[in-house]
């Protein structure tokens, strides 16, 4: 998500081979896929990312340094049997928005500009923070707050989207998220936060993509290899949590049954839940929330 959150912690969490095949599934502005490169000989690197913008600036910095694709990491088993490849040495997955796609003003993340609701990462789409906000029935947008974002106050606000529309700009949703909230807890902070986020979620498929791309990661992934994961908010970071623990951890034992439990536990943990040091988060405060997570495949039984 962002370039320098753990950014040398997670090159070494990837182990890299010289010659090996590894997957940026997250360009970004390249941040990684750099320092990835780096460390390779004959290896090959394999970027995706959905935003344009962000392949364009990609490009001027790696050259045909890896094959960049224009595309969802929720593709990325298409994209290997296109190339003809079976398995891969490692995959990184950066989550969320870019620090560029934030800082944007046209592109409609962020509630500190006023601009026309998108939060498209891929400008191709159609699909983007307009439609949700102004055609999903009350009852979708409501369990998208509460899913999404764990947002307390969303029937509120769900109520004064639907009182308000059509509802076009950044600032027009804040307005509406803000009526809904006690004026105690507008003291808290950003009371557009956890609305924003639940929205480009949902605008972005982010969690059905996740869900996919780790999935072929962890089916992909050679023996030694591995799955390395930054999480920047509690929602998807539990989503990656809960499908590393299932080929990673091993079933609890009652220790007064003395019977050997067989296992199919196919992965290893490297990092449960590392965290950047005071110091990253000092140089960069968007890295406070950040959790780096990565397994390794031990065998080949799952």
């Amino acid at each position: 998500m962002h370039i320098s959150v753990m950014l040398n912690e997670t090159i070494k969490s990837l182990n890299i081979k010289e010659e090996g095949i590894y997957v940026d599934a997250t360009l970004g502005r390249a941040g990684h896929a750099l320092e990835i490169y780096k460390q390779l000989t004959k290896g090959t690197l394999i970027a995706f990312d959905k935003d344009t913008d962000a392949i364009e600036a990609s490009k001027k910095i790696l050259g045909d340094k890896a094959k960049i694709i224009h595309d969802s990491f929720a593709n990325i088993e298409n994209t290997l049997d296109s190339l003809n490849i079976d398995k891969v040495d490692g995959f990184l997955f950066d989550l969320g928005v870019s620090s560029p796609q934030f800082d944007n003003e046209a592109r409609g993340f962020s509630y500190r500009f006023d601009s026309k609701l998108d939060m498209r990462m891929d400008q191709t789409q159609s699909l983007s923070a307009y439609e949700v906000v102004n055609e999903y029935s009350e009852e979708r947008l409501i369990e998208i707050l509460k899913v999404y974002s764990d947002e307390r106050y969303a029937k509120g606000i769900v109520r004064n989207i639907i009182a308000a529309r059509p509802v076009t700009t950044t600032f027009e949703l804040v307005e509406c998220i803000r009526k809904a909230y006690p004026y105690k807890d507008l003291k808290k902070g950003h009371p557009g936060k956890k609305t924003f986020q639940a929205i480009r979620m949902e605008v972005n498929n982010e969690l059905g993509d996740i869900e996919k791309a780790l999935a072929a990661a962890i089916k992909r992934v050679k023996v030694g290899g591995r799955v390395v994961v930054i999480t920047f908010h509690s929602v998807e970071d539990r989503l990656v949590k809960n499908i590393f623990n299932k080929v990673a951890t091993p079933p609890k034992v009652n220790p007064r049954i003395p019977i050997p439990v067989e296992s199919d536990i196919s992965f290893k943990w490297i990092h449960k839940n590392k965290k950047p040091n005071k110091k990253e988060i000092e140089e960069n405060n968007r890295a406070h929330s950040a959790i780096l997570r990565v397994i390794e495949r031990m065998n080949e039984n799952g």
